[in-house]
């Protein structure tokens, strides 16, 4: 009889402490799911807007294209910029003209001489946009400077709030996961006793013996990871017309493409079945010696 049989024997026989098993890793994984989903959902937002022309900046009309290139190759020497675009004041009215092309009457009074040339900064990383806007903010002959201060800000907080306190959750629940595995296990090994002395006097491989009880905890993982997997895929199928309006305009495909949500599954059974076996292996060091 191979391991893996004799484990799921070793289940049947004692439903309650597989469903508790199987229900702290389904918690766990859970959580670790929506964290990573969350997570790679805000960085995703983040990217998004980090690609984007992030600072905006305004010249006065006696600023020369000659001291507009100067303050280009000033920000790019600082290393913190991806992209700086100018536009000029034609090309601004061409931009307004896009904007407005269904009021005529806004278009009749709006002339080139009126807009004001400007630059478009992307920076490498968010963090650096208050760098760039103060540059341009002490920048003689720039009236105005325009950055998405507040989102970019939002957004950098969002994602390391989220990054920190999941991680921290994840630990917690993954600890209380193994000490329900090493418990259980525990048990079945002090239950067993005298079936495995038995074993031993005829003898079995250690590996014959030890087998069972890392396949135990691997059910109990891969079972809880797959639980977690539907359960989150259900919450995403309901939430997905709510949340479609919210993420419109942004990078974001709901529900998720099959073959992401097929490669989650996997991580999440590979990922439980593996604590899973950890704390079986933990167990078995200790109390089958």
């Amino acid at each position: 009889m191979s391991g893996f049989t004799i484990a799921l024997r070793y289940v049947k026989r004692s439903p309650y402490q597989a469903l508790a098993a199987i229900s702290i890793m389904t918690l766990t994984f859970f959580v670790a799911g929506l964290i990573f989903l969350v997570g790679l959902t805000s960085s995703t937002i983040l990217t998004y807007f980090e690609s984007r022309p992030q600072i905006t900046a305004f010249f006065s009309d006696n600023k020369t294209t000659e001291q507009i290139a100067d303050l280009q190759n000033k920000l790019q020497s600082t290393g913190k910029v991806s992209m700086i675009k100018y536009i000029s004041k034609e090309e601004a009215l061409q931009i307004y003209k896009d904007q407005n092309a269904q009021d005529p009457i806004l278009l009749e009074m709006v002339t080139a001489d009126i807009l004001p040339a400007s630059i478009e900064v992307s920076a490498t990383d968010a963090k650096d946009l208050s760098f760039l806007a103060d540059i341009l903010d002490t920048e003689e002959g720039v009236e105005d400077v325009v950055y998405q201060k507040d989102v970019i800000d939002s957004l950098i907080s969002w994602t390391s709030a989220i990054r920190t306190i999941g991680l921290m959750l994840f630990v917690f629940l993954a600890v209380v996961s193994l000490l329900i595995i090493l418990t259980v296990t525990g048990i079945r090994i002090a239950l067993r006793k005298e079936e495995i002395e038995i074993l031993r006097l005829v003898g079995a491989s250690g590996w014959y013996i030890k087998s069972p009880f890392l396949m135990e905890g691997m059910i109990y993982g891969v079972l809880g990871g797959f639980i977690s997997w539907i359960v989150i895929y259900i919450l995403i199928l309901y939430a997905t017309p709510f949340l479609k309006p919210i993420f419109t305009g942004l990078p974001i495909t709901l529900p998720p493409p099959l073959i992401i949500m097929l490669l989650f599954l996997l991580g999440n059974s590979l990922g439980g079945g593996l604590l899973g076996v950890i704390g079986s292996f933990i167990a078995v060091k200790r109390y089958l010696k």
